[in-house]
């Protein structure tokens, strides 16, 4: 059940609804200058909401060897060149609308150590930050309408009460009696010297849609969150006499000093809204108040001196401004005392503290601690994002873990409630936190996608508007007629009274003396007759502006009434316009559920189509590379058959022309042996026919037959032409064994060879000279050498039976070992052999020395070079 006479904070729907309006979280980015000039960047600014990461040069690249560059976009990112005025124009004032508006908002700033949140947030002397801005701006909308002090008295448990003008008067004159208690800085003392020239006149913003017929009262607080613990800034504890010297931490406290507060912890309000209890909330009636009561706050803020950055926040600080209002009566002169009428609104200002990597800051001690408790922290709101976008996306119901931060605890209703938030992520372009600020943009590209419930509008009250001005005109017209008949022109004026009374003729001396004086009683009759008649006459003006003012009233209610019925026209069509506008929503909404599960699978498709593509670009670089080496081999092939069929021709014509030649040498020698055996037979017919001749007695002698002509040289040439010999003949006529199984040698072909070639062998002036191409001659073998070759000969030279020096080539192929080594394993060999044509022959001669033909048909043949092999015969130049 709830309590009445208290407000709401922060205003939530009593009733569930179906389709909940809900906003993207609004994150921009700011980029800090470099500091030292000549400094490398790593941050480039591409468009009005795109940034751009490149990866510094002392950092390692990809996998690809590459470097990576990445974009990220937000709903506006503001340059180095960006001011203050700005940046506030396009995120807080916005915020300090809806605060006006009894709408509730969250910003804070998120980044890095030194990359400029707490300057974004506070500013210095000349360049106001959004705090100072954003308290000057409601100031200078709701000033006119600001309720006394105290009419709005928190009830400590985050609620608002309401108060007459008696309690409020009562109220203030008690604490105004009560030093002790912290009291509300008067706007009378002179501001903070740092905050009293931080936005300029011409930079006041003022917001003109403001409902003038309520009362509006403005209170802050200030807390900071320091090792997830939660403390009071504003908090004055009192001086503690017992323990003067030191606290129980271990911290030492001067004399004359209070002691530091103590730590508040969480609750939660009826509306199960989080509150800090025990918070102390100032009312403040303008900027330089506020600010005074900031500043008072922000001295024992706790900083400190870090090796990355000078002043570095140590805590996450969390500035509220509540702002309470309650509509006027009927009548447009008091606030209404309905106490359900009174709403409040708020807006957190938070500066988190920095993440940072304590290997950069060389933090030891406390300075440590503080850096994981920070780290922590973050880590944890970091996780409740993640949490909050799966769940809004994927529809599941995960628990959201609010509660294992402090900082995550205090604005839970924010994420699960309704409001607007917005965050505000500075970066460092320099390249030495390029890591740091991948990872804030990560987190910040991730909030984007997380929404908060839209914040909907207050309920109008149900008194006629324009009551506040009403009033205002009936004073105004009051004081006009008083003036006009030549009295005060404010009827609100004290000294209204005492100026009537001065008006009227004086009175005469009223002291008798004499009791036969008759002229002082007649006197006095007369003056106060005087009066009665000026009085009656004031009655009677009176009377007539009562009757003239009646009148008005009545013609105003009229034009109220006619304004009434209008506005119930108008809310009738309002109505319908909003019935319409609901269901159009909840189309909007379903296409935007679709829109959203097309994208996600859009998104897949185009993972997919870019997992193919890559695929297919591979797939395409292996099918050229194969197309180019099958080429190669064609092509390889073709010059190979070409170079074949060009050695097959010319072997074939060589022993064409081989075989013609021997031929014909076979046919020279078998006619030579036709001759020679005929001139044996004439031979022996001779002696025969001279024995038989000789035996007869006869003296007669026959004539000797006439010598067959022995078949010359001469002759066979002109009858056949001299043929080409071959650069190969062999010694024999015999047809050539050809080893069937042995394969062909490869010494022509494109096989590198080792060509060993001892160096006691001698050089011979021979013509045919075994030429290897691709060949690494070496005089011993080495296994570098064999490594590097497909192929092994050795050059051996021995001497022969008929005294000449015999050439042996020894061929083999050469292949690795098991052990690592090289091996040759020998193919054939082929001989080289060098004949002299005076020399003995090895043929046996013939017995009879009458056949000089014999020897001198081999003495004329040429020297003859033999070709043998041991396992094929046919010779092949290597």
């Amino acid at each position: 059940m709830q309590r009445q006479g208290k407000g709401k904070t922060p205003r939530r729907p009593g009733q569930k609804k179906t389709h909940i309006e809900k906003d993207p979280v609004g994150v921009y980015c700011r980029i800090r200058p470099l500091g030292v000039e000549n400094t490398e960047c790593c941050v480039e600014m591409i468009s009005s909401s795109t940034i751009q990461l490149h990866a510094p040069d002392g950092l390692k690249a990809n996998r690809n060897g590459e470097y990576k560059e990445t974009q990220y976009s937000f709903k506006k990112v503001f340059g180095i060149n960006t001011n203050q005025m700005e940046l506030f124009e396009d995120v807080a004032q916005p915020l300090i609308d809806d605060l006006i508006h009894c709408k509730n908002g969250l910003l804070f700033t998120y980044g890095v150590t030194g990359s400029g949140k707490t300057f974004t947030m506070t500013g210095s002397p000349g360049e106001g930050g959004l705090l100072p801005r954003s308290l000057d701006m409601l100031f200078n909308s709701i000033g006119p309408y600001q309720a006394k002090k105290f009419v709005f008295k928190p009830d400590d448990k985050n609620g608002m009460e309401i108060q007459n003008q008696v309690d409020a008067l009562l109220e203030r004159q008690k604490r105004e009696n009560q030093p002790t208690v912290p009291r509300t800085p008067s706007s009378r003392q002179k501001a903070d010297p740092e905050f009293a020239d931080m936005i300029h006149p011409e930079e006041a913003r003022k917001l003109d849609m403001v409902d003038d017929d309520c009362c509006y009262s403005v209170f802050v607080s200030y807390i900071e969150i320091y090792n997830n613990y939660i403390y009071d800034l504003l908090e004055e504890a009192p001086f503690d006499p017992i323990r003067p010297k030191g606290l129980g931490g271990g911290m030492p406290v001067r004399n004359n000093e209070s002691i530091p507060p103590q730590s508040k912890i969480l609750r939660e309000d009826q509306n199960h809204n989080m509150y800090v209890a025990g918070c102390t909330e100032v009312e403040v009636k303008s900027t330089e108040e506020a600010f005074e009561v900031f500043w008072r706050g922000q001295k024992k803020r706790r900083i400190a001196n870090t090796t990355l950055n000078r002043e570095s926040s140590r805590s996450h600080s969390v500035f509220t401004v509540k702002l309470a209002q309650a509509p006027l009566d009927a009548d447009g002169d008091h606030i209404l005392q309905d106490k359900n009428q009174v709403n409040v609104s708020q807006l957190c200002l938070v500066d988190l503290a920095g993440s940072e990597r304590t290997n950069r800051t060389k933090a030891e001690g406390s300075r440590l601690r503080e850096a994981g408790n920070i780290n922590q922290s973050l880590m944890t709101l970091r996780t409740c994002i993640e949490v909050l976008r799966e769940n809004q996306m994927c529809g599941t119901n995960k628990m959201v873990p609010y509660r294992d931060s402090k900082v995550t605890h205090l604005f839970k209703n924010y994420f699960d409630g309704e409001g607007k938030v917005r965050m505000v992520v500075c970066v460092n372009p320099k390249a030495d936190d390029y890591e740091e600020t991948m990872l804030v943009m990560r987190f910040a590209e991730m909030t984007q996608e997380v929404e908060v419930a839209r914040p909907v509008d207050r309920p109008i009250c149900g008194l006629a508007a324009g009551r506040r001005y009403r009033n205002q005109a009936f004073k105004d017209e009051l004081s006009r007629r008083l003036e006009e008949r030549g009295g005060p022109s404010n009827a609100d004026d004290p000294s209204l009274l005492t100026q009537l009374f001065e008006s009227l003729p004086p009175l005469p001396p009223c002291e008798l003396v004499d009791p036969a004086d008759d002229q002082t009683i007649p006197r006095l009759i007369e003056v106060l007759e005087t009066r009665h008649r000026i009085r009656q006459r004031m009655n009677e003006q009176l009377s007539k502006t009562t009757t003239t003012l009646k009148s008005m009233l009545q013609q105003f209610d009229s034009q109220v009434g006619a304004k009434e019925n209008y506005l119930q026209d108008q809310r009738s069509k309002l109505n319908e316009k909003e019935r319409l506008l609901t269901n159009q929503r909840a189309e909007i909404e379903r296409l935007e559920k679709k829109s959203k599960t097309l994208e996600y699978k859009i998104d897949i498709l185009q993972k997919t189509t870019d997992m193919y593509e890559h695929d297919k670009r591979s797939m395409q670089h292996e099918l050229e590379t194969r197309e180019q080496r099958l080429q190669s081999e064609l092509s390889d092939r073709r010059r190979m058959e070409t170079r074949m069929q060009g050695m097959v021709s010319d072997t074939q014509h060589k022993w064409e022309k081989e075989c013609e030649r021997r031929v014909n040498a076979k046919q020279l020698e078998m006619q030579n042996k036709l001759w020679v055996k005929d001139e044996k037979l004439k031979q022996l017919k001779a002696i025969v026919t001279e024995s038989s001749s000789n035996g007869g007695g006869g003296s007669s002698t026959a004539g000797r037959p006439e010598k067959p002509e022995r078949p010359a040289r001469d002759r066979d040439a002109h009858n056949n032409p001299p043929q080409k010999r071959s650069a190969s003949p062999s010694a024999s006529l015999r047809p050539l064994p050809v080893h069937q199984l042995h394969r062909r040698s490869h010494s022509a072909g494109g096989e590198k060879w080792v060509d060993h070639k001892p160096a006691s062998n001698l050089e011979l002036d021979t013509v045919m000279q075994p030429i290897i191409p691709n060949a690494v001659t070496v005089s011993a073998p080495s296994e570098k050498a064999l490594s590097k070759c497909h192929k092994y000969v050795l050059r051996h030279q021995e001497l022969a039976s008929d005294g000449e020096i015999e050439t042996k080539l020894i061929k083999g192929n050469v292949f690795k070992t098991r052990g690592g080594g090289q091996a040759v394993q020998f193919t054939d060999i082929e001989t080289l052999k060098q004949e002299c044509p005076t020399g003995p022959s090895r043929k046996r001669r013939s017995a009879s020395a009458e056949r000089p033909s014999q020897f001198d048909d081999t003495e004329n043949r040429a020297p003859v070079v033999t070709s043998s092999s041991q396992a094929y015969q046919k010779r092949r130049k290597p």
